[in-house]
């Protein structure tokens, strides 16, 4: 899933594209959104909220279908969950790449720029003032101007004081709690506990610098905003971009040890709709010391790697020829 760096990214190429310009085409292909006509209105900007990207609309005559919301700003709220992203072409320069129509889900166009968001995950139109209903529930976004500003509202500090409200969740499952802060998948959790040395199943009590953890994710997604190729270790060449994720099976580029893979349990079951999920950890035992409950200790391969089966799982050298 997009993290919080290309969440952004997309977000700030929107802003360039739309902010400022009065909308000539909104066609929106959510079942709840079918109807609404935003043509005629100017988008303000397009901001991002962790992996949430906000499209705030000037207020209007459009046939937007919320009550009472004719005359109000609005908030299109997009994900891009798994597949989805949006591309941006010049008005009138080009047909959509072939075979895009089907997967089109939003086309906002103006004079000049054309934004088409393909596979998105989530959509919804709200008031802007109430943009909180779709969002409230998030921690701050790790990527916020201010968010590093021990002074803020809405940033460290209280990015800090939620994680440390579970002192018994792991660290790992605490990163990737966008209530806790909004931003951070599974790739920087993996390699921000990495660089610091960190089991990602150590408890959030037993973490000696949490601050310095969070510091570190904030580091690596702010430089990767900027960068074509998303890279922790500075070297963008295929296949060496990451230091343990998605490298199980594969030795550590610090001390040869095999990465591993272990699934980490996100939701608190004392929290109100917070039924758990497993999600991916990937970790050096011998640089990341410390619990690994879901390891089972078995010889793992590098991902791709395993022997291609069909459909009865047998090796494909057994299939019937």
């Amino acid at each position: 899933m997009p993290e919080g760096d290309t969440v952004r990214r997309t977000a700030d190429r929107l802003n360039q594209g739309l902010a400022g310009r009065e909308l000539t085409r909104s066609d929106l292909r959510w079942p709840t959104l079918g109807d609404v006509d935003l043509v005629g209105r100017t988008v303000l900007e397009v901001d991002a909220h962790g992996k949430q990207i906000l499209t705030r609309i000037a207020a209007g005559q459009g046939s937007a279908r919320i009550p009472s919301a004719s005359a109000q700003p609005l908030t299109l709220r997009t994900h891009l969950r798994m597949d989805g992203s949006w591309n941006l072409y010049r008005t009138g320069s080009k047909p959509w790449p072939p075979g895009t129509q089907a997967s089109v889900r939003a086309a906002m166009a103006n004079a000049e720029w054309t934004a088409v968001g393909v596979w998105l995950g989530m959509m919804d139109l709200v008031p802007t003032s109430a943009e909180s209903t779709l969002i409230g529930h998030l921690g701050p976004d790790i990527l916020a101007a201010d968010f590093a500003d021990p002074a803020a509202d809405f940033g460290v500090t209280l990015a800090l004081e939620r994680i440390q409200q579970t002192p018994h969740e792991t660290i790992g499952a605490a990163l990737l709690e966008q209530r806790n802060l909004a931003g951070i998948g599974t790739f920087y959790m993996a390699e921000a506990l990495f660089l610091k040395g960190i089991s990602p199943w150590l408890p959030v009590s037993q973490v000696p610098d949490v601050a310095a953890v969070v510091e570190r994710a904030r580091i690596l997604l702010a430089s990767n905003v900027v960068r074509a190729v998303q890279t922790t270790t500075g070297n963008s060449r295929p296949g060496q971009q990451q230091w343990v994720h998605a490298r199980s099976g594969k030795p550590c580029r610090r001390c040869g040890t095999t990465i591993r893979v272990a699934g980490i349990v996100v939701g608190d079951p004392n929290r109100i709709n917070a039924a758990p999920i497993t999600r991916t950890g990937f970790y050096c035992p011998s640089c990341q010391p410390g619990p690994t409950p879901t390891d089972d200790g078995k010889p793992q391969r590098p991902l791709g790697s395993a022997p291609k089966t069909n459909v009865a799982g047998k090796p494909a050298q057994y299939r019937r020829r």
